[in-house]
């Protein structure tokens, strides 16, 4: 079948060859050591915490409730005493209420099949040992079953599944989108999933297309993983479900962006003011549909995820099964640290990641890599104005031109931010990618779509007040 993609973008060098061929390795919790759990794991409300400082809990026990209809569970991955219910530093720098559990030397879990080493916990054969009758389930019992296991999107947005999966009106929806694309640099942790456990991957899609009776499932890998193209394919094969194909995207970033991804399958085009289901699509990764089907068929909560550990400032790059709540230094241990002193260090892939400061913060539901590179590709470049090359313009996905908005945005001109479409901009540094000056297109973008958001909210509850008084 012929890769289909989308318009513009780029072809940044991969660095997937690192880690590409090694294994998905089970890290366990360190005894003794501190699980942290932040309570925003996922957009919308924070978890209300249901455990106090002294209770024991046990690994798979619910630690946190969701807050609200757009929340999301947090459970325990180790088991121990609670500490502390305090803020932590995340990843993203910032400060937020957090669970902390010192862990045991037992690691009881609260249901032995939830343990992700029990025996046959990921049995290749389907269907992988089921614990109910799957056949029988409803919509409604699917739905339940990934809003209770806290599953949220685990390519990196974290939107919490269970609101995902429920529509306004099913019946409309006529795409259900597995994205496994996997375009950022670095990162194969999806890649390994689907050639580990993509007998769990198909059993997933199939079991979320109940949801859509209308909807056929298109499972979107990149042509630079024939592996897993074939491997998805033959495992298809296997089936009798004619709603489920495998559809090649050719390899180029940031093709795994929501946009991208519906434009590349369906050519129907989205924008920031509209929801994938306004144009018939439900959009799932990968990780996340596998996680979705050890909740339904086996009522597990997701309590670890896998994540890259790579760069050429790791000794041993390596894809790790790790729980949730973990430091990101414990994690980096279990890949052999560090191979020198990195320039700098990523959470995410280089091109929409954060960097690093410190690595005394928590894995969470949304943690996809550490990136350790020996040199700052970005520090090795003085910044120079703009040459009016047009580079940025050719490689923005969303067709905008990221020289003009980055200038209204800096020069404080909101009015022309907004105007140009700058809301539209999805981040994914492209333009700053191409650019031969070096400039911050991506942080003059991101502070003008803040200012510009704050600016728009504003004019919209002022328009609300006034049309409140004219009703009275």
């Amino acid at each position: 079948m012929k890769s289909v993609t989308f318009r513009h973008g780029i072809h940044p060098a991969d660095g997937k060859a690192l880690s590409a061929d090694m294994p998905i390795r089970l890290v366990a919790p360190v005894p003794g050591g501190e699980s942290v759990y932040p309570l925003s794991q996922h957009i919308g409300a924070p978890a209300v915490p249901v455990v106090s400082v002294g209770d024991h809990v046990s690994a798979g026990q619910l630690i946190a409730q969701a807050g609200s209809f757009v929340s999301a569970p947090v459970y325990a991955s180790a088991s121990g005493t609670v500490t502390s219910l305090c803020p932590r530093t995340t990843s993203s720098g910032e400060t937020a209420p957090c669970v902390v559990i010192r862990s045991d030397e037992v690691n009881e879990w609260i249901d032995p099949a939830f343990d992700p080493a029990g025996a046959g916990a990921y049995d290749p054969a389907f269907p992988l040992s089921c614990r109910i009758d799957a056949a029988r389930l409803t919509p409604d019992a699917i739905r339940k079953a990934v809003r209770e296991a806290g599953i949220v999107g685990l390519g990196g947005a974290g939107f919490p599944a269970a609101v995902k999966l429920a529509p306004k009106d099913p019946d409309k929806i006529d795409h259900l989108i597995i994205n496994g694309a996997e375009c950022e640099p670095y990162l194969t942790s999806d890649y390994r999933l689907m050639l580990e456990r993509g007998e769990a991957l198909v059993a997933g899609c199939r079991l979320l297309l109940r949801l859509f009776p209308n909807a056929d499932c298109r499972i979107c890998i990149e042509d630079n993983k024939p592996e897993a193209i074939k491997h998805i394919n033959a495992l298809l094969g296997k089936t009798d479900d004619t709603r489920l194909s495998v559809v090649p995207l050719r390899a180029k970033y940031p093709q795994g962006g929501e946009r991208m991804l519906i434009g590349a399958v369906t050519g129907r085009r989205l924008n920031s003011a509209m929801l994938p289901a306004d144009v018939g699509c439900v959009v799932m990764n990968a990780a996340s549909v596998v996680a979705c089907f050890y909740a339904i068929a086996q009522g597990r909560p997701l309590t670890h995820r896998i994540m890259t550990v790579t760069g050429d400032g790791v000794k041993s790059p390596c894809n790790l099964e790790v729980p949730i709540g973990i430091s990101y230094r414990d994690v980096l241990a279990a890949a052999g640290g560090f191979a020198g002193k990195p320039e700098k260090v990523i959470t995410g892939g280089p091109m929409m990641g954060t960097a690093l400061y410190t690595l005394d913060i928590p894995v969470t539901k949304t943690s996809a890599s550490i990136l350790a590179l020996a040199k700052d590709p970005v520090a090795l470049h003085d910044t120079t104005p703009c040459v009016h090359c047009g580079k940025c313009l050719r490689a923005c996905p969303e067709n905008l031109v990221p020289q003009l908005l980055s200038q209204a945005a800096d020069r404080g001109e909101f009015d022309v931010f907004e105007k140009y479409g700058g809301m539209e901009c999805i981040e994914c540094g492209s333009c700053a990618y191409v650019c031969p000056a070096k400039r911050h297109l991506v942080q003059s973008m991101r502070y003008g779509k803040r200012q510009t958001g704050a600016i728009i909210r504003a004019r919209k509850a002022a328009e609300a007040a006034r049309k409140g008084g004219t009703d009275k």
